[in-house]
Formats: structure tokens, C-alpha cells, sequence
């Protein structure tokens, strides 16, 4: 063990390796049991038969293709649905913080409030308002490509995670030193030439993380309007299909895994993204501390 991680936390004696050895492998055994036991109830229900699982895994099995075909409409679907929110919440959220930035202090009361209000309900209040309350009050929005439920879910979807995204950028920008903002100023930019030259994408680069996993929520609410309204997004499609088949512990677990495996694939963009970033903002530092290459000696 290095000295610096014998600073961050005492080191154990034979006694507590021991006793966490014991506990480690107590604890793996008790998992593996409940494990074992979960499997053994259900091999008991003919629940691991083909019969169930052949129309997800068997490519000969009559029901395969249109099963395949209903996941990949509901995938698309869902993809549609959360790339639609989330521009418009990264969008709306932007503005919303720097305007909450640029106003004074009673000119932001409305956003701190609007922020407040939005953050404070859950989201499938807010979808069920999109798709259910705006027709009855006369928001008529079948004649936009999707239809009224799609909109409705991206209205319910942009309205809960712009205000989310507005912390989550008004954070960034604040975390940065004042410094920045001065000797933007002093350069001649305006304020808002600052705010959108300067601070705004290094608040992003800032918080990248915390926008990548507000981003896979997004994705992950897409299915709530499932419960509200038909729209076939991918959860919408695994009850169709399980609903015909019969075989719900199959189809949400293979379902689950889609949606583990989409999540999976946005968490591991972000990470390339950030790590380009990172290296394009090094080689940057690099030139500029490196100066000007001029020759030394040599005369006319």
C-alpha cells in the first residue's frame, strides 16, 4: 500500500482483513443461494423452455421476425422521442440560465419560480399533462409529424429536464473563475459575446457528466408514456409482445437489456467525447505555453 492511500483511510490489521474476507465471501454465498434459488423456481415453471424463448432467441421460430420487427419500431421510436427532448431541453434549459444569469435580482423571479415549479413535479405528471390535459383544452397538435401523444410526451419530457438542464449549466458557469468573465470584458466583448464565446462552452465541458446522465434519464422516461397513452416506444412494444405471447419474464428481460444496452452506448459516447475534449484543450495548452516557434541565429 502507497503512503498516500495509507492518508485517505487507516489501514486494516490481520484481524479486519480477515474478518472482511469472512464477510466478502459470507455475503457472496448468501447472494449465489438467493440466485440459485430464484433460477430453481423458475426452471420449476417450465419458465427457461424454448416454447417462451424461441420467438426472442430462435430465428426459426414463426413468431421471431415479427417480434424483432415490433423491437425495432419501438426503438426508434423511443430514439425519436428522446432526441427530440433532448435538444429542446438542452436548448430551452441554456437559455433559461443565462437569462436567469443576465437578469437582476427581481427580473429572475419568474425563472427561479418556473425552475422550482417544473423541478418540484414528478415527470409523469407532466407527461400526462402533454398528452391527456393539452387536447382537452384545445392544443390541437395532431397535424405535426407524430402526432399529438409524441408531442405530448416531448412537451411533458422538455418541460421537467430543461429546468434541470438550466441548473445544471447555470452551475457550470458559476463554478468557473470570475477571472474569465473579466478579462472577456476587458477584451472588448460585450456580454453576451462572453457569455457565448467564454463561459458557455466551458460550462459544458465543465459539466459534461452531469449532462450525459440527465441525457440517459430522458432516454429512460420516454417510457412512462406507456402508461398514459398509446405510443410505441419500446416498453410499449415488450407489453404488446408479451401480451400476445404470454411470456412476460422473457420479454421484460430481454427489453431491460435493450435498454441497459442504449444507455450503455450514450454513457460510453459521452466518455469519447470528454476524452477528445480533453485532449483538444491539452494540445491547445501545449501551443500556447510552447509560444511561437522562432528561429534562433541564422541572419539574412
Amino acid at each position: 500500500m502507497s503512503r498516500q492511500e495509507s492518508v485517505l483511510y487507516d489501514a486494516q490489521g490481520p484481524k479486519s482483513r480477515r474478518r472482511t474476507l469472512i464477510g466478502t465471501v459470507i455475503a457472496v454465498l448468501v447472494l449465489a443461494g438467493l440466485v440459485g434459488l430464484v433460477l430453481k423456481r423458475l426452471a420449476d415453471r417450465d419458465q427457461f423452455s424454448m416454447e417462451l424463448w424461441g420467438p426472442w432467441i430462435d430465428p426459426s421460430n414463426e413468431s421471431f421476425d415479427s417480434v424483432w420487427r415490433l423491437v425495432r419500431e419501438g426503438i426508434e421510436n423511443t430514439l425519436k422521442a428522446a432526441a427530440v427532448a433532448m435538444v429542446l431541453s438542452i436548448v430551452l434549459g441554456t437559455l433559461i440560465a443565462v437569462a436567469r444569469l443576465s437578469l437582476g435580482r427581481v427580473g429572475r423571479i419568474p425563472l427561479i419560480a418556473l425552475v422550482e415549479l417544473f423541478r418540484g413535479l414528478p415527470v409523469v405528471i407532466l407527461v400526462y399533462f402533454g398528452v391527456r390535459v393539452l387536447p382537452t383544452v384545445g392544443v390541437d397538435l395532431r397535424g405535426l409529424p407524430g402526432g399529438q401523444v409524441f408531442w405530448g410526451l416531448i412537451i411533458g419530457l422538455t418541460a421537467y429536464n430543461m429546468v434541470v438542464f438550466a441548473e445544471i449549466v447555470r452551475a457550470g458557469i458559476a463554478s468557473l473563475p470570475s477571472g474569465q468573465r473579466e478579462a472577456a470584458l476587458a477584451t472588448g466583448l460585450t456580454r453576451g459575446q462572453t457569455m457565448r464565446i467564454v463561459l458557455l462552452p466551458q460550462a459544458f465541458r465543465t459539466m459534461l457528466p452531469a449532462i450525459i446522465s440527465q441525457l440517459v434519464v430522458v432516454l429512460k422516461d420516454t417510457s412512462l408514456v406507456t402508461f398514459i397513452a398509446n405510443f410505441d416506444e419500446l416498453l410499449s412494444q415488450g407489453k404488446v409482445i408479451q401480451r400476445n405471447l404470454d411470456n412476460p419474464i422473457q420479454t421484460f428481460f430481454i427489453i431491460g437489456l435493450l435498454y441497459i444496452a442504449i444507455n450503455y452506448a450514450l454513457s460510453r459516447l459521452a466518455t469519447y467525447i470528454e476524452a477528445r475534449q480533453g485532449r483538444a484543450s491539452s494540445s491547445a495548452a501545449e501551443v500556447t505555453d510552447a509560444g511561437p516557434n522562432v528561429p534562433v541565429g541564422g541572419g539574412a
